[in-house]
């Protein structure tokens, strides 16, 4: 962490990373353009441009789903926390093979119009069946995902983090779902259309379920504890040793916001599980000399008072933990951000 909060700068995790998403991406590009046309079967023929706008699009709506499913799979289990720390990098590719599928589109469309009519205009006066279902303009749904995932990538940077402000960039953010909304609904009222063999169709909802799962399942994991403590001034958190060392257990409060209840050795504390800086994870960082580092760009804060060491200034609100022999307990009442509180240890009554 640098005296000016510089993000992590490219190193080899993220070369990897990035090489292993691109050569993933490009193999099933290949796969469908030169494999998928010998079995995947269609009501009407399709022109090679037409075959290979297709391959980027589902190429795009799988990322997008791979994306999606890191989240609440770091926060079930930590050996996927690695997937997590270049995310960014990943919705950064989807964004540009989802416009090299709306390029592709438009030149199909052209086809089909007068010369004088612009690629844009022609995609949206081609269909104009707004009052049925099948056969619904699914070209908007295809649109706004677009639309959706340019503005996100554009604004990944911390610039527009600080000009934003952190509450306003993550709900900006949040649309990252209504656009994986959006593109189901255009593959399943778009290419599915015209397929006969179910193979396209299996592997959009299989997509759509492990999403909407994954999600389902980290939230009810991570509410529970919540719901059972709502009836009392404490919530239980269970039994301390289950906690890994240099690890957290985040807790959801009745009120939506999130612990991160760390241990470092025998000592527990309790922080929020928001960064300050861009509202990351903290829960799913590692703790390394008393400071926990924020998984998304290195902010460290210590976990027994949530001060980002000297010469920083952040702070983020810490929570008083109890130790009922080997049971945690929870006060989810947040002290002002830099309280510093002393840690419970294993074996304290």
């Amino acid at each position: 962490m640098s005296v000016k909060y510089v993000p992590v700068q490219w190193n080899t995790n993220k070369w990897i990373y990035d090489a292993v998403v691109i050569l993933a991406a490009g193999l099933f590009l290949w796969l469908f353009i030169a494999v998928a046309p010998g079995f995947l079967d269609h009501e009407r023929p399709i022109t090679p441009l037409m075959n290979r706008a297709r391959a980027f699009g589902m190429c795009a709506f799988l990322m997008l789903t791979a994306i999606l499913c890191i989240g609440p799979l770091a926060r079930l289990d930590p050996r996927f926390l690695p997937l997590l720390y270049n995310r960014r990098h990943f919705g950064v590719l989807t964004s540009l093979v989802a416009l090299a599928h709306a390029g592709l589109i438009l030149d199909w469309y052209y086809g089909f119009t007068a010369p004088r009519i612009a690629k844009l205009e022609g995609v949206l006066i081609a269909n104009q069946s707004y009052a049925q279902l099948l056969g619904f303009p699914f070209e908007l749904f295809g649109l706004f995902a677009l639309t959706v995932l340019l503005i996100l990538a554009a604004t990944s940077h911390d610039f527009w983090l600080k000009f934003l402000t952190p509450p306003v960039w993550k709900r900006l953010h949040f649309l990252i779902y209504a656009a994986y909304a959006a593109v189901v609904a255009h593959i399943a009222l778009g290419a599915l259309q015209d397929q006969t063999h179910p193979a396209l169709a299996a592997l959009t909802l299989v997509a759509a379920t492990l999403v909407a799962g994954l999600h389902g399942w980290a939230a009810i994991r991570e509410r529970a504890p919540a719901r059972a403590g709502q009836t009392t001034d404490l919530m239980p958190i269970g039994p301390a040793d289950t906690i890994a060392d240099g690890r957290a257990r985040v807790i959801a409060l009745a009120s939506g916001e999130r612990v991160a209840v760390f241990r470092d050795k025998d000592a527990f504390s309790a922080i929020s599980n928001a960064c300050a800086h861009q509202n990351g994870p903290l829960g799913e960082g590692r703790i390394i000399d008393g400071c926990v580092t924020c998984p998304w760009h290195g902010f460290q804060y210590r976990v027994t008072d949530g001060c980002s060491p000297a010469p920083f200034t952040e702070k983020v609100p810490t929570y008083r933990l109890e130790l009922r022999g080997k049971e945690l307990f929870l006060d989810p009442r947040p002290n002002p951000p830099g309280t510093a509180l002393d840690p419970v240890r294993l074996g304290q009554m």
